[in-house]
């Protein structure tokens, strides 16, 4: 078995969490799975390669290696819903985004096996996380976090009609510096891209529990669409030429992130 996840420290202030695009799945937790849940159709397919970039720009680099049927990393822990009066995903799915059945009948997982999907594979997460921003902090004075995550362009469960290209959360506004957010939210704005801000997207429990303004940690969450870098169904193949243009907004994105200093 895989550790749960990869770090790779950098030199800069800025650390990128890709926190869904792991595929592993534990043979025990497979096996109780249905057909559809063992695809992962769910996944932030490719992020890794997509963001393969930042470790050159000097950012640290931490990465899922499971996948977020296991546990959702990105979820509160005590269960509440990321976002009220919505269709929400649980810290351990259920269903899938097109509410076809994770797991076969009868073998959902119990309350005891949240509890240590919880202890074995979201702490350990979210406990490196901790570490890095404050080895960050201590070391640069402050911290970013780079929430990265991608989707399907249309999710009727969650948005009516086609996603925005790129989606950009900061927890309407208090999960970073107000100068930091206008910074980032330029060059997507500004990019051949549609772009929104803290709209359907506002930034999951990574972003809203992490990003402190105030105690000098700065988190922002971009949610963008797969249609502009790979296939959107099966065999959900990665697609260079695609790829390649969205990286360039992506990489001038991370290089401002990066460049960005508080109260300059």
């Amino acid at each position: 078995m895989p550790e749960t996840y990869i770090l790779s420290q950098g030199y800069t202030p800025l650390l990128v969490s890709l926190p869904h695009g792991g595929t592993f799945i534990p043979a025990d937790i497979e096996n109780q799975m249905s057909f559809e849940g063992r695809q992962t159709p769910d996944t932030d397919w490719h992020v890794n390669l997509l963001y393969d970039f930042v470790r050159d720009l000097g950012a640290s680099l931490i990465a899922a290696t499971h996948s977020r049927y296991v546990i959702d990393l990105n979820r509160d822990p005590g269960g509440i819903p990321l976002y009220k009066d919505a269709d929400n995903t649980e810290l351990v799915p259920q269903t899938t985004f097109d509410y076809l059945p994770i797991y076969t009948k009868g073998n959902e997982p119990t309350h005891e096996d949240k509890q240590n999907r919880a202890r074995e594979f979201w702490h350990p997460y979210h406990t490196a996380l901790n570490q890095e921003l404050s080895l960050i902090k201590d070391r640069h004075g402050y911290a970013i976090l780079f929430d990265g995550h991608s989707i399907k362009s249309n999710v009727p469960r969650f948005f009516k009609g086609k996603l925005p290209d790129l989606n950009l959360g900061t927890g309407n506004g208090l999960t970073a510096d107000t100068t930091l957010i206008n910074s980032a939210f330029s060059i997507l704005e500004n990019s051949s891209y549609s772009a929104v801000l803290d709209e359907r997207f506002t930034g999951g429990y990574i972003t809203r529990s992490l990003g402190n303004p105030k105690d000098n940690i700065h988190a922002i969450q971009l949610e963008l669409t797969w249609a502009n870098y790979m296939m959107e169904s099966p065999p959900y193949r990665f697609l260079d030429q695609k790829a390649k243009k969205l990286q360039a907004v992506l990489k001038y994105l991370i290089e401002t992130i990066i460049q960005w200093k508080p109260y300059s």
